[in-house]
């Protein structure tokens, strides 16, 4: 089932900011805290908003386990949004779906992943959209997160001015 949570009502005269998270994030703070750590993915959506507010930008969050209501989602924000940043978990290295819709709806995007893929398994060291991505943020945490929304900000802020 999908989740999704919004800024306050303010959010639609900012630059707005979507930000997804793919398959599995749902279970942050109980799976693998080694790797993913355990702060929970309502944790970070919260310091996403709060930080989102100080840095003047509407910032949407969005989780689903399914490939197809990513997209979905995804192609809802065309033309609505003037960044994207997205963890696509698991569908990172297989998704051409996910790679192809960045590419339509035409908005800079920032690729976050929570562990270094570099210091895991060879198959998490390919992503399918690392080459159409503005920047990448790994192996920081939850703080990849806000790393990737001030970069955001920056691009949604500088998008809303011309």
């Amino acid at each position: 089932m999908a989740r999704e949570a919004r800024l306050g009502e303010a959010g639609a005269t900012l630059p707005s900011v979507l930000v997804v998270h793919g398959p599995n994030l749902n279970l942050l703070g109980e799976r693998e805290p080694e790797v993913y750590g355990r702060t929970t993915l309502k944790d970070i959506d919260a310091a996403l908003r709060g930080l989102g507010h100080e840095l003047g930008v509407a910032v949407e969050t969005f989780q689903s386990n399914s490939e197809g209501a990513i997209v979905d989602r995804i192609q809802a924000a065309r033309g609505k949004i003037q960044a994207l940043i997205i963890n696509p978990a698991a569908y990172t290295h297989t998704s051409v779906a996910i790679r192809d819709v960045i590419l339509a709806i035409g908005a800079p995007c920032i690729e976050v992943h929570l562990s270094n893929v570099y210091k895991r398994e060879p198959m998490r060291h390919h992503s399918t959209i690392a080459d159409i991505v503005v920047g990448r943020i790994l192996g920081f945490g939850a703080e990849s997160y806000l790393l990737a929304l001030r970069a955001a900000a920056q691009i949604a802020n500088g998008a809303s001015r011309s």
